[in-house]
């Protein structure tokens, strides 16, 4: 005949033990022997479990308590079950489970992250006439217009384009120009990084006759890290030289002064 377990759990554990060891971070022994034995006792049907038991011959099983000790054993059962929940109630929080709890709120407020090998991009345009105050004097192309953007953004100034994180950026742009007087002037075009122009990174263009125009197309490979900005830099021999932009007409939509269009679809850091 299998044992039966003893109707009396083991005694509740005294309040000197953490219900999780610190060394292991599981539940205690003295804990886990408690409630095992709770959960010994209550896996009985009709109760057989919680009392002696006797085979007769017939290989059946006989109860051998009186009502009596079946009331006396379901009292006491009762009694560890109050002095558990009371146990549990009165339980100063485990410093663990605080500690869970609370990077569980912090993670419901971040937001979603991005994949990590996201494309990054920025298509961006401006649509006023930039001049030149000097001649032979280095200025920064500006941008008034984010036609799309994700993770490349126009920073403050509006020439600055700034990227959210590390890879290698393809940067190409087209600028619309203008000569407004007679004559050839030359206008220089070139990358800045950070503030520091970028090495052997200029071109130069000469635009000769009265409101003659050229395009400046062409692209940088660039690789920049989280935060870094460029700038398009441009300086002219007379300042009728312009980047000059058109309102479009029924036919045909408008011309900004400079395009510019960023990917990083080149490496994938």
């Amino acid at each position: 005949m299998a044992t039966s377990p003893s109707a009396n759990p083991t005694p509740i554990t005294p309040p000197r033990v953490p219900l999780i060891d610190p060394r292991s971070g599981l539940i205690a022994r003295e804990w886990y022997l408690f409630f095992l034995s709770l959960f010994r006792t209550s896996q009985t049907v009709d109760y057989l479990d919680l009392f002696p038991q006797s085979q007769d011959n017939s290989g059946e099983l006989a109860q051998v308590y009186s009502d009596a000790q079946l009331a006396s054993m379901l009292a006491k059962y009762d009694d560890c079950c109050r002095t558990l929940e009371q146990r549990l109630d009165t339980a100063p929080p485990l410093p663990q489970l605080d500690e869970v709890l609370k990077r569980i709120e912090a993670l419901e407020c971040l937001p979603v992250p991005e994949p990590r090998n996201a494309p990054r991009y920025g298509s961006f345009s401006d649509t006023t006439d930039q001049t030149q105050t000097a001649t032979n004097t280095a200025q920064a192309m500006t941008f008034n217009t984010t036609d799309l953007s994700f993770g490349v953004y126009i920073g403050s100034p509006s020439s600055r384009i700034y990227v959210d994180r590390i890879s290698v950026y393809n940067i190409q742009f087209s600028a619309q120009i203008l000569n407004a007087s007679g004559g050839a002037h030359d206008i220089w075009i070139w990358l800045r990084k950070n503030g520091t122009d970028v090495a052997d990174s200029t071109t130069q263009i000469r635009v000769e006759g009265n409101n003659t125009e050229a395009v400046a197309a062409w692209n940088f490979i660039l690789k920049m890290n989280a935060g870094d900005y460029f700038e398009l830099m441009w300086e002219v021999t007379d300042t009728a030289v312009t980047l000059w932009h058109d309102t479009g007409t029924a036919v045909h939509p408008a011309i900004p002064s400079v395009l510019l269009s960023v990917t990083d679809n080149i490496s994938n850091y």
